[in-house]
């Protein structure tokens, strides 16, 4: 782990959702510091660990509706107060994968989504400048149209910035997070970060534990206090 203090957040969600690439679990997070994601963490929406409200002969086959994803159309809030630097907007929010079969066939189409860039990873987007400049945070893979903020808005902590989508390099509605230390993903680099007053499931059906600062861990389902 990095000895930098980490910028500590909010929780950009209500509800509950569950940790995926936890940089508690292993640095870069994502495998890659390609476009600052060295400290990013997923997050996806759940009911005990559910994700998806129908499970069928789609889910093992071929791909499916992002509407089935309990993700899919939440809000995703500012995590922190700031200003925003850049919105981007315009991706569509594509069919989900959770078989097999339609992840091996995305994998294959990994290397072409890299090399049109940025927006063509992170999906629709938005950057915020946090206040004192400790950082950019970008909320990725938002939903096709949902984006409430324009740039150069100033923004308060759990103001709505937009839906979660499927857009961007996503295989199933999902909320991707990352702090960075300046505004261009090509250039920067990523910045760790912590959560303040949430509280986490570690285990099914088990009690939920506070937590007043800290990273939650893989697989770890988390929520606001």
């Amino acid at each position: 782990m990095s000895t930098l203090d980490p910028v500590v957040l909010a929780l950009p969600f209500r509800g509950t959702w569950l940790v995926q690439n936890s940089p508690a679990r292993r640095v870069p997070s994502h495998g890659t510091d390609l476009f600052a994601t060295t400290y990013a963490m997923d997050f996806v929406a759940v009911q005990g660990r559910r994700t998806a409200t129908v499970r069928d002969w789609r889910t093992l086959l071929a791909t499916e509706p992002p509407e089935r994803f309990l993700a899919f159309g939440r809000p995703v809030l500012a995590p922190a107060a700031g200003r925003v630097v850049a919105v981007h907007d315009g991706e569509v929010d594509h069919e989900a994968r959770r078989s097999q079969f339609a992840l091996l066939s995305y994998a294959l189409t990994q290397a072409a989504r890299v090399r049109r860039g940025a927006g063509a990873i992170a999906g629709n987007h938005v950057i915020v400048e946090l206040e004192g400049r400790r950082g950019y945070v970008v909320l990725a893979h938002l939903r096709a149209g949902s984006i409430r903020v324009d740039e150069g808005d100033p923004v308060t902590v759990g103001q709505e910035l937009g839906d979660c989508g499927n857009s961007g390099n996503s295989t199933q509605p999902h909320l991707h997070l990352q702090v960075m230390d300046a505004a261009d993903p090509y250039t920067a680099h990523g910045l760790p970060m912590s959560f303040r007053h949430y509280q986490v499931w570690r285990r099914p059906g088990g009690p939920p534990v506070k937590v007043e600062q800290g990273v939650p861990g893989e697989a770890e389902v988390i929520g606001p206090q």
